[in-house]
């Protein structure tokens, strides 16, 4: 494939390392959150890979649906508008991927917390919460990842309906409030815990980032995943449609 970089941060360099050293992709090309982005960008291309900040891939998301070139997308922070684009992207038939971690053993950490949810259900004595550690340069706050852990909470576990960021003084944390703890800290990769506690005893999962490999690699895996499908079954799907292709294979 030529794949086209939106984004020349650290995942973007991480992604061109893994293309580069690859016998079956090439980068067709590289553009930075100050270029001019519009549907001809990417003319030539046969997959996208969008790894920049909230504000730069909202001002260019139109541009990529009406190139009708594949995009993966790792950009997180913009949970509160993918219905829209979600429909934008379908309306267009167009495609679009997008995961807040492209990580497999993130993915399967999101898939056993999903079952844990679902067991500790109907024991009342047992409670959750989550928590994340990131960098200090992590511009999300809780991390798109840690979010959608606490969405798979909330969809498996009736006992919680809401997240909690943060709590105001002297305000005590609901028994159906989900909390999920951010800490920015020094060069870590990524650290995301789910906590389940009673009087009895601690239940915690932990998946911790070694380095970015495992973020790009997926990337790439995704893109090729979504390439393949897009002439018969375009449209918006997450890194849980592939997983569930990968594994039905």
């Amino acid at each position: 494939m030529k794949i086209t970089l939106v984004g020349n941060g650290r995942m973007g360099q991480q992604i061109a390392g893994i293309v580069g050293a690859s016998d079956n992709h090439v980068i067709h090309k590289v553009l930075d959150v100050s270029d001019a982005i519009e549907a001809g960008s990417f003319e030539g291309a046969d997959a996208i890979i969008d790894f920049t900040v909230r504000d730069a891939f909202l001002g260019n998301y139109k541009a990529l649906v009406a190139s009708g070139v594949p995009v993966v997308v790792g950009t997180t922070g913009w949970d509160d508008v993918m219905p829209q684009i979600a429909g934008e992207v379908n309306a267009a038939g167009s495609s679009m991927l997008y995961s807040a971690n492209f990580s497999l053993g993130v993915n399967i950490f999101f898939r056993t917390l999903r079952e844990t949810a679902r067991l500790i259900a109907p024991f009342e004595q047992f409670d959750i919460a989550l928590s994340e550690q990131h960098h200090t340069g992590k511009a999300d706050f809780p991390s798109g990842t840690a979010i959608k852990a606490a969405q798979e909470v909330l969809n498996n576990n009736p006992r919680k309906r809401t997240i909690v960021r943060e709590l105001e003084d002297g305000r005590k944390l609901r028994s159906d409030e989900l909390q999920v703890a951010s800490i920015r800290l020094g060069t870590v990769f990524g650290v995301h815990s789910a906590i389940i506690d009673s009087e009895s005893d601690t239940i915690e999962l932990t998946h911790t980032a070694k380095n970015r490999t495992g973020f790009a690699s997926g990337a790439v895996r995704a893109a090729e995943w979504l390439a393949g499908r897009h002439a018969t079954s375009p449209g918006f799907c997450t890194m849980d449609d592939f997983l569930n292709d990968l594994f039905s294979a």
